[in-house]
């Protein structure tokens, strides 16, 4: 009883909200774009759909994320943590509740084509990937998980030597193979990696924002004038580290420095006008937290 409420403590409760917005939006992406052009979504909720085209009409896309995905993520809870297992069974129940309001109880059509999309293949595939791509990263963004496939990825990928992304990605492609196979026909399965691609881009895009900042990694003899003057311009913090040049065996200064993507290119000005033989890298980071002094 203890050990319950101290996991109930820890619980954010507002992270309901977005959850709950999570279930619906991936459950409209699929049920509406994706299930009436059978087209497939990636991992346990596209196992789900093709088993549910595959068995008898009570057997239907609800039951079968419920069936699969809740073990899977019981499975990970020693791994994973009490709180993410509550977090993701919560979304997973509300994709799976909505995908049923939706097909069985709302006056909602989608028995032949989409409602939305019509027949048209790539559209579905497009719009079907990107509304549930949403869904799933404001699930992943607010502690949980749409799908108990990366679970099953924590847990087997490191043991086969291969990476969680990889794992993921084999699994998927092999989905794809099987629904051909089973259906006799390759161009849905081709149109779902469409619907994948899609997807996995807009999780990154909400996970990680659609801006990414840039680290700046400049390696000069010359760090306090380049420092004054880039803090001068951008009033951003800066971080300094010691270096040494390999083949000049020469002291050097590195310099850590954030910016946005409109800034790199007067930061280059500035660098160069003060050390033309300045080293400068740039490279995305996906999130900032604090600031560098």
């Amino acid at each position: 009883m203890e050990h319950i409420k101290a996991i109930a403590k820890q619980l954010q409760w507002l992270n309901f909200l977005p959850l709950t917005l999570a279930g619906v939006i991936n459950a409209f992406g699929v049920v509406v774009f994706l299930a009436p052009v059978k087209l497939y979504d990636s991992g346990i909720s596209g196992t789900s759909m093709i088993l549910s085209q595959i068995t008898p009409d009570s057997l239907s896309l609800p039951f079968f994320l419920l069936l699969l995905n809740i073990p899977l993520f019981l499975y990970g809870l020693k791994k994973q943590g009490p709180m993410f297992t509550i977090y993701a069974i919560y979304t997973v129940f509300i994709y799976s509740f909505t995908a049923w309001m939706i097909t069985d109880i709302l006056p909602v059509d989608v028995s032949i084509v989409s409602p939305l999309a019509g027949s048209d293949l790539f559209l579905c595939a497009i719009f079907g990937g990107l509304i549930s791509g949403v869904g799933s990263g404001i699930a992943i963004r607010y502690g949980g998980a749409m799908d108990g496939i990366e679970v099953l990825a924590i847990i087997f990928a490191k043991r086969v030597g291969i990476t969680v992304g990889t794992f993921v990605m084999i699994y998927n492609l092999a989905l794809y193979v099987i629904c051909g196979i089973l259906i006799g026909s390759w161009i849905l399965p081709l149109y779902s990696i469409v619907t994948y691609a899609a997807a996995l881009k807009t999780v990154d895009f909400i996970i990680e924002g659609f801006d990414r900042s840039k680290a700046a990694t400049i390696i000069t003899t010359m760090p306090e004038e380049i420092c004054a003057a880039l803090s001068a311009e951008f009033e951003n913090g800066i971080t300094l580290m010691q270096a040494k040049g390999y083949y000049s065996d020469s002291p050097k200064t590195m310099i850590y420095f954030v910016l946005n993507r409109f800034q790199v290119g007067k930061m280059r000005e500035i660098i160069h006008k003060i050390d033309k033989r300045a080293y400068i890298s740039i490279t995305e980071v996906a999130d900032v937290f604090g600031a560098n002094g």
